[in-house]
């Protein structure tokens, strides 16, 4: 999306706020989508190696909107591949990024979407229907609500209370 500002130049701007408005995730997630720039307003999931709340997700228009999943950081099941990153990119998701694991890789990168995660794994998660929707997540130490808005790119991700740009 050319229309979002830079990671860097929101920093710039809103580097003095305390309020706890504006929030920068730490620098651990990989990007594996198509598009590394990307924004919108957040929806959350919160699973632990189930993603049968991602797919349900997923599967609604998107509207823009970035999903963030918080799959506790996770690195022994994905919880996004290429059926769901497909379904993600059809349904008109910006980006779904992911406290965890994608699978996929191959697919996920020519997808027009983004995927940002911590790393790939191939095995596949479970199917056991447990996890939350539309609830605050705590994200490497950062707390993302649903209605933030979230922009990432090559220098990092930054999340606003409200819309940044």
């Amino acid at each position: 999306m050319s229309d979002v500002i830079a990671t860097c130049d929101l920093c710039d701007v809103h580097q003095s706020d305390s309020s706890g408005a504006f929030r920068v995730l730490p620098p651990v997630f990989r990007h594996f989508g198509g598009a590394t720039r990307f924004h919108g307003q957040v929806v959350t999931v919160r699973c632990f190696e189930d993603n049968v709340l991602v797919k349900a997700e997923l599967d609604t228009p998107g509207l823009g909107r970035v999903l963030v999943v918080d799959g506790g950081a996770s690195l022994r099941r994905a919880l996004v591949g290429g059926n769901l990153g497909a379904a993600a990119a059809r349904n008109g998701w910006a980006g779904v990024l992911v406290n965890g694991c994608v699978r996929d890789v191959a697919e996920l990168a020519v997808l027009p979407t983004g995927f940002l995660a911590l790393a790939s794994c191939p095995m596949p998660p479970n199917k056991r229907n447990e996890g939350q929707r539309e609830v605050p997540v705590l994200i490497q130490g950062s707390w993302v609500r649903p209605g933030d808005w979230l922009y990432a790119d090559g220098d990092g991700v930054v999340l606003g209370a409200t819309r940044l740009a």
